[in-house]
């Protein structure tokens, strides 16, 4: 039997990786696509997004929630990815959306352990770049190579320099000079051999995104980033998240001013959940990425259900007691 191959999608917190994959799944060519999300955070919002818009089986999106895979490969990963080859007969392709908090390469070179070697290999890397987030100098994005790096930055360059592929994201949201300004500010990062698309809400066709055939484990080496010489890695210990499950109904509009209000005052990266909203039978989706905000009604919901709001933000020194009584007040 040929080994599955895997694409892992990667890129910062907030660039559009779970939408990317939703409009993958919804356009899947025909393909048996297998799903594999990480989430820093300890509620399983991605994971729970891809399963409300897609007629993906269950088990065949799996979460691994608290924490990035990076610093779980052996403990968390490596199970999971041996279930999910047992049945390996009935997909085409896997995905393993990473948390934007991760480093790629020591996920992929798990991929060169035996008991994963045999049955799968590394297809490709897609990196995602949130396009307006750069322009504006936000999430440590701003001066990539700069003298006096922030962790922040590392991260997002060794994001880059594992990439088969990058897409610059949320095109839509910058004009044509600024656009062309961060591709340009991109291209400085990465070899002549990785290509930058551009996209809005992560819509690119299939064939665009499957399809390397690069067996990236084989040639870690032509790769180099930050971390290559250590032989653990550490993350910036003051990021962290905070989970919120709320069961009193919410007002949008109140709850994302008072959102904002947190980010303005937090150093807050990420914010993603979903919202019970009273007199509704649907949830409702909110996604924040700094002070940009964005809400939409996503399915109904279902019988027996319990309604309710569970939200996880992500940040730096993040007080858990101030995020709750700022928003519950």
């Amino acid at each position: 039997m040929q080994k599955i191959p895997v694409t892992v999608i990667t890129g910062f917190l907030g660039s559009g990786k779970t939408t990317l994959i939703r409009h993958l799944l919804t356009h899947n060519q025909g393909l048996r696509i297998a799903v594999l999300v990480n989430e820093f955070g300890q509620l399983g919002i991605d994971g729970e997004l891809l399963k409300a818009c897609s007629d993906c089986p269950e088990q065949d999106i799996v979460e691994l929630t608290n924490g990035c895979v990076c610093c779980t490969v052996q403990e968390e990963f490596l199970p999971v990815m041996e279930q999910l080859l047992e049945r390996r007969d009935k997909l085409d392709h896997i995905l393993i959306e990473t948390s934007g908090l991760a480093l790629p390469k020591p996920l992929i070179q798990a991929f060169r352990w035996p008991q994963i070697a045999h049955a799968a290999t590394v297809d490709g890397v897609v990196t995602l770049v949130d396009g307006d987030a750069v322009a504006n100098g936000q999430l440590g994005q701003s001066v990539p190579g700069s003298a006096h790096e922030t962790p922040l930055e590392e991260l997002f360059e060794d994001q880059l320099a594992c990439a088969d592929l990058v897409i610059l994201n949320k095109a839509d949201l910058l004009d044509a000079d600024r656009l062309a300004q961060v591709e340009a500010q991109l291209r400085v990062q990465l070899p002549s051999r990785v290509k930058v698309l551009t996209a809005c809400s992560g819509q690119l066709d299939a064939r665009v995104l499957l399809g390397f055939h690069q067996a990236v484990e084989e040639n870690l080496a032509t790769r180099p980033s930050h971390h290559d010489t250590e032989e653990d890695h550490d993350h910036d210990e003051a990021i962290d998240s905070v989970s919120l499950q709320i069961e009193t109904p919410l007002e949008p509009e109140r709850l994302i001013e008072r959102l904002r209000h947190l980010v303005e005052t937090m150093e807050i990266y990420r914010v993603k959940g979903f919202v019970y909203v009273a007199d509704k039978p649907m949830r409702l989706v909110v996604q924040g990425v700094g002070k940009r905000f964005e809400r939409y009604y996503d399915r109904a919901w279902r019988p027996g259900e319990t309604r309710r709001t569970d939200l996880v933000l992500i940040g730096r020194d993040l007080d858990s007691r101030r995020i709750e009584d700022v928003l519950l007040m």
